[in-house]
């Protein structure tokens, strides 16, 4: 069990050793540790080591020179230069909140950047400022494209944000695959199974294991309009932004050919851009879904974002529980 203050402070001091300024690793360390307090540790600290390998192998840049275009009012455009992911994510959700104040619609694209972490953790940010928002972002091939045996896709996650009037916010943060890839990593890792349909192996075999997962294809959600939101998702992120597309966006774990040049798009939204009573609206329309009648076995139903809510809020109280190896990898680092 690990303090989180400490934690994180020792997340940060890691970065700072690997040569990122202490702005940068702060942001990192809040990307990582917030993603281990919501329950989502596929992107938390499993994820660390592989971050310092490849800024090691000069695959991501501790100094980056981000530059900033502005299209219009409202448009942004970011060369991340080979950033680390959260740090060009945060620039850019940033940049569209503040375009939103001006205009009213913030729109940014993001290209040469990296694995960000979640999706929903820059949503939120918008969501604090009363903004609805959109996200999306580009990943390694995992995923073939419906029709076809080779996968090419990420996982491709689509997120959407929106205020509530209550302090829990609408999150919806999902990949189009059937489980994240990050969750068949950890399981390898531990040597767990991985449950049956959302996987084949390289022979296009369903699979429970989750070593062979990697190696073949992920089953994306409901078919081939899965496949479909993929396809959707790198045109939005990659060629729309001059980002990798069409499989060329580098694996982080085993591909060290180059950086990865993943590209992002952020999309924020002043929520009473068009009605005035937005927040009374919202309200009407979670409250009139909680009440409709329930299936046996649920108590209430819940808004996506309402889960990973109470999550926190259990976890933030509590230690943050190290496997072994997160424990070794911590202490490499520190030591080397």
């Amino acid at each position: 069990m690990t303090n989180i203050t400490k934690l994180k402070n020792t997340v940060k001091k890691i970065f700072l050793k690997k040569g990122l300024n202490l702005n940068h690793s702060k942001k990192c360390a809040d990307a990582i540790i917030n993603a281990e307090l919501v329950g989502a540790h596929s992107h938390g600290l499993s994820r660390l080591k592989m971050y310092c390998n490849r800024i090691d192998r000069k695959l991501i840049n501790p100094k980056p020179k981000i530059k900033i275009k502005k299209i219009s009012n409202s448009i942004s455009f970011i060369d991340a230069d080979n950033s680390i992911g959260f740090v060009a994510a945060d620039i850019a959700i940033k940049k569209a909140i503040q375009n939103s104040k001006k205009t009213g619609i913030g729109l940014v694209a993001v290209k040469k950047s990296g694995h960000y972490g979640l999706s929903g953790f820059y949503a939120e940010k918008a969501v604090k400022k009363n903004l609805i928002s959109l996200i999306f972002t580009n990943a390694p091939p995992a995923v073939a494209p419906h029709g076809a045996l080779k996968s090419l896709f990420g996982t491709n996650p689509i997120c959407f944000g929106s205020p509530t009037g209550s302090k829990i916010p609408f999150i919806l943060d999902s990949s189009i695959t059937m489980i994240n890839r990050g969750k068949i990593r950890v399981a390898a890792r531990k040597k767990q199974k991985i449950p049956e349909g959302v996987a084949l192996d390289k022979f296009g075999n369903p699979t429970t294991n989750a070593i062979k997962a990697l190696e073949g294809v992920q089953l994306p959600i409901a078919g081939f309009r899965g496949s479909g939101l993929a396809w959707m998702v790198d045109i939005l992120s990659g060629v729309l932004t001059g980002a990798n597309n069409a499989g060329k966006v580098k694996d982080p774990f085993d591909d060290f050919s180059g950086p990865q040049n993943v590209g992002h798009l952020f999309i924020t939204l002043k929520s009473n851009l068009f009605v005035k009573n937005f927040m009374k609206e919202i309200k009407n329309n979670i409250k009139i879904i909680k009440k409709l009648p329930k299936i046996k076995g649920v108590k209430e139903i819940l808004y996506p974002g309402e889960n990973k809510f109470y999550r926190y809020k259990r976890n933030v109280k509590k230690n943050i529980l190290l496997d072994q190896k997160t424990k070794n990898d911590i202490k490499n680092l520190l030591d080397h």
